[in-house]
């Protein structure tokens, strides 16, 4: 229910409109002047205005100068006679926010009433969100930069990031895919004594094999068939700052063996080249494969594998700290709604919860997919459960084989996602036919990831 105040020197006028108002469910307040009007508006709160324009002593362009000057938030609407359209445009010009000319049915005032009552409540929903998220914002900048949390594991790891960043030595991160590697190397490279220099990030899995070494470290021109100039590689244009090296267990043997180097000797040679490169870089590597598994198997150098991990980092999945969905999801919000210019919208506690119940195997990546899915196809103020992608609606626990089941016994988490997991995979790798990159861009990771799954699940 809305507060109304009616200014009209015209009694009939007055109590008509009261009663429209009223009618409508909303609460009328009759002012017979405009000077009684603004008594009103001092001792009352009210969310509209409406007043006639031709009143004895003080007319309606005078209250609407005076509302607007001391409550700028209430909407104002004129009444005019006789369709006089030059005092309607100079309402308008003044700030009224709407005008409606004697003689009008009460349909009309309603429909008018409805309008700007609707525009009022937008109006201070976005005020709220703004000034809501403005403090969000400045919250996460504050306290975590980019990396958003407050959950202890978390902030072991920013305090972590802060130790490191001193450091100069070879940091390995690991995690699941989509937990955030790349903003902690960035947060290590922010906060050591080369963050003036550059940031230089590869992906060691999305690297052609036959041109890993030369993406790496350069190449002279004419060195092999398509050089045809000379290049840079990323020791190269990383130097005197960082380079992030995602999915190192991607790299094959024989680079391996140049990127040992460079970390021991810290030199390197492009490909083809004659002279001897320095590298004054730091290395931040990260996986997501289990690399002592892989130095026994042989397809990882165990003395790269020891320099790589100086300092080991492990980054939780986002199932693991639930306490920071909601903070994940405001963040990402207001992120993407300033992306693509709309208004900052608003998630309902029940989404939230429903958010903060779902297991992400995607992780913090498939969190933000869904809020910027969720901001594309809606059109609301506020997002509910109803608004969210089919993906997030799911709990989760309705699985056979992830149900718990007190007559089996104790099954633990991880055991349980694992069995998910493997079905999942199993599921994409049938509906693709078999076709493995297919199956990947189904489950929404990287090929290399689904191979390494696919082993380790026995998956044909």
């Amino acid at each position: 229910m809305s507060r109304i105040l009616i200014v009209d020197d015209n009694e009939t006028m007055r109590s008509g409109i009261a009663l429209v108002v009223e009618r409508m469910g909303h609460a009328a307040a009759a002012a017979a002047s405009g000077a009684e009007g603004l008594t009103l508006l001092k001792e009352h709160e009210f969310d509209l205005v409406v007043t006639d324009y031709r009143m004895e002593e003080m007319d309606g362009l005078a209250v609407l100068e005076a509302v607007k000057k001391d409550h700028a938030d209430i909407d104002v609407m004129l009444i005019t006679a006789h369709g006089t359209i030059e005092i309607a445009v100079e309402a308008m010009k003044r700030g009224a926010a709407d005008f409606i000319t004697k003689p009008f049915p009460p349909d009309a005032l309603r429909l008018k009433i409805d309008r700007l009552l609707k525009h009022r409540d937008d109006r201070r929903e976005r005020l709220r969100l703004g000034e809501e998220n403005s403090y969000l914002r400045e919250e996460i900048s504050d306290r975590y930069g980019e990396i958003v949390g407050k959950s202890d594991k978390i902030r072991e790891i920013l305090e972590l990031t802060k130790r490191v960043g001193g450091a100069d030595s070879s940091v390995l991160l690991y995690g699941e895919s989509g937990t955030g590697k790349e903003l902690v190397a960035r947060a290590i490279h922010n906060t050591s004594n080369r963050s003036g220099g550059p940031f230089v990030k590869v992906n060691c899995g999305a690297l052609p094999r036959e041109l890993v070494e030369s993406e790496l470290f350069g190449h002279e021109k004419g060195s092999f068939s398509g050089a045809v100039r000379l290049k840079k590689g990323k020791f190269e244009l990383a130097e005197g700052g960082s380079i992030f090296l995602d999915e190192i267990g991607d790299i094959p043997l024989d680079t391996q063996v140049k990127l040992l180097r460079v970390l021991q000797e810290k030199e390197f040679d492009r490909v083809g080249g004659e002279r001897t490169l320095s590298a004054d870089v730091r290395v931040v590597a990260a996986t997501n494969r289990p690399l002592k598994e892989m130095v026994a198997a042989g397809t990882f150098r165990e003395d790269l594998y020891y320099r790589l991990e100086v300092i080991p980092l492990l980054l939780p999945p986002l199932r693991e700290r639930k306490e920071d969905i909601p903070l994940l999801a405001q963040h990402f919000l207001i992120k993407k709604c300033r992306e693509m210019n709309l208004p900052l919208r608003r998630l309902t506690d029940d989404a939230i919860a429903l958010l903060a119940k779902y297991p992400w195997p995607g992780n913090v990546r498939e969190l933000e997919n869904v809020i910027e899915r969720t901001v594309v196809l809606g059109d609301g103020i506020t997002i509910g459960v109803g608004d969210l992608p089919l993906g997030a609606a799911d709990d989760g626990g309705e699985d056979e084989q992830v149900r718990l089941d007190d007559s089996s016994g104790e099954v633990l988490l991880n055991e349980r996602l694992e069995r998910l997991e493997k079905k999942l995979i199993t599921e994409a790798m049938g509906k693709a036919h078999g076709v493995k990159t297919r199956a990947a861009e189904f489950l929404g990771i990287k090929t290399s990831a689904l191979y390494y799954k696919l082993d380790k699940y026995g998956v044909e």
